[in-house]
């Protein structure tokens, strides 16, 4: 039987911030028959799959290579690029009602999996900033956008708690066993928060209070990330179901530090980056899954982020080169001419391995279903890989960022629940963590410059108009 790994399973009403009476109507009048048929195909064919499968499922050749069967259940939805749909504003309207009034939201602990109400959990600092993200990505800022007073409220809620935190210590809360942390390990709260409030930094006017105060709660929780990093450049002290994704969103929270100013130790982002590359084997192109609890598609989409800043700067150094007449315009990215511009030999070497990795991990990406079939179904994991595998092809741009942004969204259109949101059905369920990974990972576009600005920070260069400045060298 084929693994199906994009999964819409039932939600009960206490899981819906909509009531059943409001369902009701949504279900009864405003669907076509036509519609009701397509839903009915789509309901049978997830059935395929148990909403608790085997964690690794046999997959033939064939059927890796096959088209989804997502793929075939036809849908009014039309996609245009760089486009932010109605589904999409319909799920960032029902994050806005997840929040707690303290400006939090949660995921809920990970011994109670099956509660989906967002109101009958209590706020944690990784969801919180998770989610906060997904509005920033969106256009909201705390100064604009019909959501600023979420934004602000979130970044106020997270502030407090790094304040309150010690400064020894890799954590900045006291909280334990909740969903995020069971499955990507105990420092995550610490990585999540960085990684937003490094984004939200320079969205905040100079002489705002809270600007401040977040610049601080930075560079606290960056000392945090650098002092609890492994020799091997990982993060999995913090333990975890699947460490290699803590270990991930780590190094983003660096190098979007790095990006917004913050000085960053960058023999830690080296090794951070150097240890992720390292779960790819080079001969096959698989992933080492062992730090992703046996699940290929963790660690290859940790693996393909970190390849994607430096394939963007060897390209940019390369193209920089071709504009300046150093190279000629058909010359291709690689060590020979990376050391013709003037990089040093190590330094060439290990950009131009990066980008031969990260064009393999694109073709591969694009089309092995077995690789994106994951644990078997969606959890939050997954949403999270696919987030990341987004940040990674836009990033690095052209043809295989577009065709990939493509299926995403008409795939989790398809598998939307009907009041917006999307939930897990495996480890992370929360459906506030799900929605917010979808959520970033289909608006990815609106931060393709701030990506590569930190793909670039390294270096000391940026491109204009991105949502951060290099720290002076």
């Amino acid at each position: 039987m084929v693994a199906l790994h994009l999964v819409a399973a039932k939600s009960s009403p206490a899981s819906l911030l909509q009531t059943a009476k409001e369902e009701k109507p949504q279900i009864e009048t405003n669907r076509t028959k036509k519609k009701l048929d397509r839903k009915s195909e789509r309901v049978e064919l997830l059935q395929e799959s148990s909403s608790f499968g085997a964690r690794i499922r046999g997959v033939s050749n064939d059927q890796q290579n096959a088209s989804h069967a997502l793929d075939k259940i036809e849908s009014d939805y039309k996609y245009k690029l760089e486009t932010t749909p109605k589904f999409v504003e319909k799920s960032l309207d029902w994050l806005a009602q997840a929040q707690h009034e303290d400006g939090s939201w949660g995921a809920g602990v990970s011994s109670s999996q099956q509660v989906r109400d967002p109101h009958a959990v209590k706020g944690d600092p990784a969801t919180t900033s998770f989610a906060a993200m997904a509005f920033v990505r969106s256009g909201h800022t705390p100064k604009k956008g019909k959501y600023k007073d979420v934004v602000r409220r979130a970044t106020e809620a997270l502030v407090k708690v790094v304040e309150k935190a010690p400064k020894e210590g890799p954590r900045i809360t006291n909280l334990t066993g909740t969903q995020p942390q069971a499955k990507m390990g105990a420092y995550v709260d610490t990585s999540l928060t960085a990684r937003y409030l490094a984004r939200v930094l320079n969205e905040f006017p100079k002489k705002d209070k809270l600007r401040k105060r977040v610049d601080k709660a930075i560079d606290k929780c960056i000392a945090k990330i650098q002092g609890s990093q492994q020799k091997d450049g990982s993060w999995s002290g913090g333990g975890g179901w699947a460490p290699v994704l803590q270990s991930s969103l780590a190094g983003q929270a660096l190098e979007l530090a790095q990006v917004a100013g913050k000085q960053v130790d960058q023999k830690a982002l080296d090794r951070a980056r150097d240890n992720q590359k390292g779960n790819i084997d080079p001969s096959s192109g698989k992933a080492k899954a062992d730090t992703a609890a046996g699940v290929e598609l963790y660690a290859f989409a940790s693996a393909q982020r970190a390849t994607a800043a430096e394939t963007w700067e060897a390209h940019d150094l390369i193209d920089t080169a071709k504009k300046e007449g150093k190279l000629e315009k058909n010359a291709q990215v690689n060590a020979d001419n990376l050391r013709k511009i003037g990089v040093a030999q190590e330094k060439a070497d290990k950009l131009a391995q990066s980008v031969s990795q990260n064009e393999r991990q694109q073709a591969r990406v694009q089309n092995d279903e077995a690789l994106l079939t994951g644990f078997g179904n969606n959890g939050g994991e997954e949403y999270l890989s696919y987030l990341m595998t987004s940040e990674s092809l836009v990033i690095t741009g052209g043809e295989a960022w577009e065709k990939w942004d493509e299926k995403m969204h008409h795939r989790l259109n398809k598998i939307q629940n009907p009041n917006g949101s999307w939930s897990g059905h495996h480890c992370i369920t929360s459906p506030v963590f799900c929605t917010a990974a979808v959520i970033q990972c289909l608006n990815t576009y609106r931060d393709t410059k701030m990506l590569r600005n930190a793909a670039l920070a390294s270096s000391g260069k940026q491109e204009e108009g991105g949502n951060g400045k290099v720290a002076a060298k």
